[in-house]
């Protein structure tokens, strides 16, 4: 009966495709699932747009995929270098290079000397005097340099640098009173950073800044170069004559350092430093001058715990005649006891200063 059926189907498609179709869809609609309703003559091979015939061609790549069967062992030299030279790879280096990046020098070059007695000797007076031709006689260097800073940095004025630092020096120890370690980069280089915050832990800072005495000025400048002549540092140090206020607790809130009612006048010699190379490069702190001459500070005083830990005595080592003198002590009084005829415990103690054991009955 399917044969039939299947039959006479096709008979119908070949003789009239259209009431073929239209009787398969009433008579039998299970079928139309199984059943090819629609002919097909021939088949279209040939794009709708020929026109973009070269463009289709190039969405194409050939790959040459590599025969993951082959040993390195089993290529020679000469053919690993030709597949090398083909590919445009250059053979690997027996050593490793690694990119680094110099964002700030590692110390101070040429460090600017202070004159002694600084803030305390005044100009009228002979050691005064002799100071200002000596800073006259350093400043042409300086001069040079600041030249040099203005061909990388046009607004640099060395009259007006010194309002920028302070703004610099401020900020740079407020964020260190506060522990602020992301902020402070901003305004320490990477030298200076670890000096600022060593031992920052488990204490409480209170800083800052009341006035200042004289206003800053630039006392020193100087330009160099690291590894290559391009590649260009500047150093300006400021001399900054101010009053500050300074307390340290530590953990336990007690007073190591400085008072929170005594201001205090303090002269600082501070280098500020930028890679004037890099477009993006920043004045920041880099490191502070301590002269030679200047007394070194007493340090703080350190906080223990003091725990009340009983100590033990070790035992007195005894003589031969000692021990004999007071093994008898000890014999005599167990015949005495014994003599009584009472059951008596008694207790025998080491022989000392104090008074002699009595039994207990």
């Amino acid at each position: 009966m399917e044969k039939l059926v299947c039959a006479s189907t096709k008979i119908v498609q070949m003789q009239m495709p259209q009431l073929a179709s239209a009787g398969m869809r009433l008579l039998c609609p299970g079928l139309q699932n199984a059943l090819q309703v629609q002919q097909v003559r021939h088949r279209q091979t040939k794009h709708w747009k020929p026109e973009f015939k070269r463009l289709r061609r190039q969405k194409f790549i050939k790959i040459e995929l590599p025969n993951l069967r082959e040993k390195p062992q089993d290529i020679s030299k000469e053919e690993m270098r030709s597949r090398m030279k083909e590919r445009g790879v250059l053979p690997p280096r027996p050593w490793m290079e690694r990119p680094f990046h110099i964002s700030c020098t590692g110390g101070i070059f040429e460090a600017y000397v202070p004159p002694e007695g600084d803030g305390k000797k005044s100009i009228i007076s002979s050691s005064g005097t002799k100071q200002k031709l000596e800073f006259l006689e350093k400043k042409s260097k300086s001069l040079m340099a600041v030249r040099k800073i203005r061909a990388y940095e046009e607004n640099f004025s060395s009259d007006d640098f010194g309002v920028q630092a302070q703004e610099i020096y401020i900020a740079a120890h407020t964020h260190m009173a506060a522990k602020e370690k992301y902020k402070i980069r901003e305004f320490v280089s990477e030298r200076c950073y670890p000096e600022m915050m060593h031992n920052v832990k488990d204490k409480t800072i209170h800083w800052r800044f009341l006035q200042s005495l004289e206003p800053p000025r630039v006392v020193h400048a100087r330009v160099t170069e690291v590894i290559t002549k391009e590649n260009l540092f500047a150093q300006v140090t400021v001399r900054f004559h101010t009053q500050q206020m300074l307390a340290i607790y530590d953990r336990f809130g007690r007073l190591m350092h400085g008072s929170e009612i005594v201001t205090k006048d303090v002269l600082e010699y501070v280098v500020f430093e930028k890679h004037i190379s890099n477009e993006y490069g920043k004045w920041r702190l880099h490191d502070k001058i301590i002269p030679d001459w200047l007394p070194a500070k007493q340090p703080a005083p350190i906080t223990y715990r003091i725990t009340d830990e009983i100590v033990e005595e070790a035992p007195k080592e005894l003589s031969g005649g000692e021990q004999t003198k007071q093994l008898e002590t000890g014999s005599n009084q167990l015949t005495d006891i014994n003599m009584s005829g009472s059951q008596t415990t008694t207790s025998i103690q080491p022989h000392t200063d104090g008074p002699k054991p009595t039994p207990a009955i």
